[in-house]
């Protein structure tokens, strides 16, 4: 045997040696719940894209077996079930729909005025990075973040003509949000809350009340332009609703560092994406509004900001917190204003 051959041999047989000394994670299903069916942007962002990047960065190692439309549990017991890991080991969580537990995270909704795409993205981010109390409450209901959808501008649909925000005074307008209830009762509205249905529906119809104030996409994708085809919107109107793809820590931990570096490296991958999709989708929502019949205009940012200040949020936000402190949560001062300190640098 020539020295040739023997070298090739022996490095043959070496690599072998250490393919099947070196540890390969197997193959496994993570199992994933959302309330929502599998057919808007958000959704079809997380199945097209995060999972899609999950299955090529962990080449094929790990698989998603998502459940949509509430089919594991509603969005209100989401939070309980995924930490408890029995049914699904991932799942989206609204903070909304878990305020007890995530008490910290209803601080995200209370600012009228705040950024959007990629640059609602990148402060999300920012808080989760150097805000350690919203990672230290998901800790203790026993997940992690591994993904933060966000959610589209607030809008306006009025039964009526409506011009501008000062409209509304004298008006009843409908929102399920806490902190816009009393926005609008800052700005001389009366608000109300009432499911989402045809109770809803027939309230619009018959006068009792004159509008809704959600989130665009939610009008949207719920035809509220039938009922209420008067809409004002800006992508400056903050919504500050976060969708939280958490895991439970025991799975987390379970897996491999290669198959967790895997799942952050998708998350990045997404990220990077979510922003434009997002832009794309409002834009194609708007034109579709107005393309069914609906009279929607894009308000100006002085009249954003005229909104701001009338809804004297900080005052809101001080006395939410004062509530809070007296049934026993800490630290919400503090992590009020470290988020004011980073949205600032996101004005």
């Amino acid at each position: 045997m020539s020295f040739a051959q023997y070298r090739w041999k022996l490095s043959t047989i070496l690599f072998t040696a250490f393919l099947f000394s070196t540890p390969l994670s197997a193959a496994q299903t993570l199992i994933y719940s959302d309330h929502e069916p599998l057919g808007n942007m958000r959704t079809r962002f997380i199945n097209d894209v995060f999972f899609a990047a999950i299955e090529k960065e962990s080449h094929g190692r790990i698989n998603i077996e998502a459940h949509w439309g509430s089919e594991l549990s509603s969005g209100y017991d989401a939070l309980a079930m995924v930490g408890e890991g029995k049914k699904a080991d991932l799942a989206v969580v609204v903070p909304e729909y878990a305020s007890t537990a995530l008490p910290q995270h209803q601080l995200f909704k209370s600012f009228p005025v705040g950024p959007s795409g990629a640059q609602q993205v990148a402060f999300f981010r920012e808080v989760f990075s150097r805000i350690p109390a919203f990672s230290d409450e998901l800790s203790r209901a026993n997940v992690s973040p591994v993904f933060i959808a966000t959610g589209y501008p607030l809008a306006f649909f009025s039964s009526k003509p409506i011009n501008n925000l000062t409209d509304m005074r004298g008006q009843t307008w409908r929102s399920a949000s806490f902190w816009h209830q009393a926005f609008l009762q800052n700005t001389g509205a009366r608000a109300v809350t009432m499911p989402w249905g045809d109770a809803t529906y027939k309230a619009l119809q018959g006068g009792s009340i004159d509008g809704l104030m959600l989130n665009v996409d939610s009008g949207y994708d719920l035809n509220a332009q039938r009922y209420a085809p008067h809409v004002l919107v800006s992508k400056d109107l903050w919504l500050g609703h976060v969708y939280l793809l958490v895991i439970n820590q025991a799975r987390w931990a379970s897996l491999s560092e290669e198959d967790r570096a895997a799942i952050q490296r998708a998350a990045n991958d997404a990220y990077a994406q979510l922003g434009s999709v997002m832009d794309r989708s409002f834009d194609k929502q708007i034109a579709d509004l107005k393309h069914s019949g609906a009279s929607v205009r894009i308000l100006k940012p002085q009249e954003v900001l005229a909104w701001e200040d009338k809804t004297q949020y900080q005052q809101v936000q001080s006395a939410w917190v004062k509530e809070q402190e007296a049934k026993g949560v800490v630290d919400l001062k503090e992590t009020l204003e470290k988020l004011v300190e980073i949205k600032h640098s996101f004005d």
